[in-house]
């Protein structure tokens, strides 16, 4: 379906990561909804049964797409942007889910580190990549009503600041840090974001899921893995209804850049409210893709 024969009544999300976990239950409150939701994933059989099931629970007129890429790749993360324009010309919500923890370094066939390339780096690439069809929904509607939510952690509590003589740590790399320096970025992003876009009428959140029980820790190291397991976690419908929350709720789309868990304000660590940095790391990450042929 072309952009010009979207239903202009209809609502669209763009959620990634929805072939499980919390992306997949998120896109299930929302197909519920009837919204247009479209959904990435990297794996095809995953993909392919999540939207099987997605649609199973869809109320009549909505409509479900899944777009495939790996996101540790900004080729792909930039093919993927360039399908959903072709889906959509307009995005009231984007849902920058998609990421992870791994287990040592990994150098990705374009020289990234593999866990700041998919939790940073691919969800800046892919909202800068959307803007024009975040900024036709906002035209188009009440100020706030268009959003862009960051899936975030509280693990971001226990990384002191950005790393910025080694972003990717080549030179010292360990995997928690890796992903806590990652999640402190994701609120980061969504600071100077919302700093920047709030004049066009979008907004830009972040939350933490939670502990939840889905295949997030299945490439992290033993040590996350045995966390995960020796600890309650929450079903991933659980944060997918702050999801839908901070979607949809009016008072939630007057002031932007906040942190949220489980349907309340939380107050993240003072250094991912650094404005200095925020603004720093969106100048680092714009050098980082120019240098990968991504401006």
């Amino acid at each position: 379906m072309s952009p010009s024969q979207n239903s202009s009544d209809r609502r669209c999300i763009v959620i990634t990561g929805a072939s499980s976990g919390i992306g997949k239950a998120s896109a299930e409150a929302f197909a519920r909804m009837g919204w247009h939701i479209i959904c990435t994933g990297r794996d095809p059989e995953r993909c392919a049964d999540a939207e099987e099931e997605i649609n199973a629970v869809a109320a009549p007129g909505a409509r479900i797409d899944f777009v495939r890429g790996d996101f540790t790749e900004m080729r792909e993360v930039k093919r993927v942007a360039e399908e959903i324009a072709q889906l959509t010309d307009r995005i009231h919500v984007l849902v920058n889910n998609a990421g992870g923890v791994r287990d040592a370094y990994y150098r990705t066939s374009e020289g990234l580190e593999a866990t700041f390339a998919a939790n940073h780096l691919a969800p800046f690439l892919l909202t800068r990549e959307l803007l024009p069809q975040l900024e036709t929904a906002a035209a188009e509607t009440p100020a706030g009503t268009v959003r862009v939510i960051a899936v975030s952690s509280s693990a971001h509590l226990v990384c002191e600041g950005m790393n910025w003589d080694d972003l990717m740590m080549a030179q010292n790399f360990a995997a928690n840090a890796a992903y806590c320096q990652a999640k402190l970025a994701n609120l980061l992003f969504t600071r100077e974001l919302d700093r920047r876009l709030s004049e066009k009428g979008i907004v830009a959140q972040a939350m933490h899921p939670g502990r939840v029980g889905s295949n997030f820790a299945s490439h992290g190291d033993d040590a996350m893995q045995a966390y995960m397991a020796a600890n309650e976690c929450v079903p991933p419908e659980s944060p997918a209804r702050t999801i839908v929350w901070l979607a949809t709720a009016p008072d939630l789309g007057l002031d932007g850049g906040r942190y949220f868990h489980d349907l309340a304000e939380l107050d993240p660590a003072p250094q991912a409210k650094d404005d200095t940095a925020a603004a720093r790391l969106w100048q680092e990450s714009e050098r980082i893709l120019e240098s990968l042929g991504q401006a």
